[in-house]
């Protein structure tokens, strides 16, 4: 198959997910009128969306999938979901790590992979309360042979804290270590986005550290793929206007799209020719953090 089938395959499911997630449910037959294609493309695409967990597939056609709002799956659940668009997601918000910089990163899988592309990045300050994050970095100063950190290489700090199902560290611990920091940019992944509901987790003591996170940095950039887009978590953290950046990827359906666009600063979408052209308003500057205090 090639790339023009692929990019044509993930934006036919992103819009039928939407349309499934706006209407509570639609047939095969209205996909095929509505797509204008084969019942057997439908089908497919329905098969694939049963198969990430976003859909739930009915006789003649799919109803969206009612996950709790405090289910919480874990890091390697999730770890299989969205592949490309983690990685196109990824290599974009990398190139807005500036060298020298103290930044902040949350856990996630999408953050898991931007911390792969940050290796690259000499002299970084990393702050995150994500195990897996960590384990980036400290696997990558191990692969030098045990000579010491190669030259250029991130200053590593983790939070403590109690671990989740998703290996972040959370709780007052960690809340009180980031109390103090402050961050340049902060590369927050979610849970769940809306308008409504702004950024929300399942996990409530979650919910508290990334708070924290949110009022350490001077920048917000938000790593979510185009599936977190209306799902909706237990406890909301922060709305859409304390967001800087989003950097999303392709399969973002276009009314999703100009729905952010009302409320968020910057929209990225990876993978897209001219994806960092697509930020408005202010975006993310390479800037040494202010020197004075963060609004904890």
């Amino acid at each position: 198959m090639t790339d023009s089938q692929n990019l044509l395959a993930e934006q036919r499911r992103a819009l039928i997910l939407d349309e499934v997630r706006r209407r509570g449910g639609v047939r095969v037959q209205e996909l095929t009128r509505k797509l204008n294609v084969s019942d057997m493309t439908v089908r497919r695409d329905l098969d694939a969306l049963a198969r990430q967990g976003v859909v739930e597939k009915v006789h003649g056609g799919a109803v969206p999938v009612v996950e709790a709002s405090t289910h919480e799956p874990g890091f390697e659940a999730k770890s299989g979901l969205e592949l490309s668009a983690k990685e196109d997601i990824a290599r974009a918000a990398a190139a807005m790590a500036v060298r020298g910089s103290a930044i902040a990163l949350s856990g996630g899988t999408t953050t898991y992979a931007l911390a792969q592309h940050l290796l690259e990045v000499p002299d970084l300050t990393v702050v995150t309360n994500s195990v897996r994050v960590a384990d980036v970095f400290h696997t990558a100063q191990r692969a030098g042979g045990g000579k010491g950190p190669r030259p250029g290489a991130a200053t590593v700090v983790l939070t403590g804290g109690v671990r989740t199902p998703s290996d972040s560290l959370v709780g007052p611990v960690a809340d009180q270590a980031i109390r103090s920091l402050h961050f340049d940019v902060l590369f927050l992944g979610v849970h769940g986005i809306s308008v409504e509901a702004g950024l929300s987790t399942p996990n409530l003591a979650e919910a508290e550290t990334n708070r924290r996170l949110v009022r350490s940095a001077r920048r917000v950039v938000v790593v979510a793929d185009h599936t977190k887009w209306g799902t909706v978590g237990l406890s909301s953290f922060a709305t859409l206007e304390e967001v800087d950046t989003l950097v999303t990827d392709r399969g973002l359906s276009a009314g999703a799209r100009e729905e952010m666009a009302e409320h968020l600063p910057g929209l990225v979408v990876a993978g897209e020719s001219g994806a960092v052209e697509a930020q408005h308003g202010t975006g993310v500057d390479g800037g040494p953090a202010d020197s004075g205090p963060a609004d904890n």
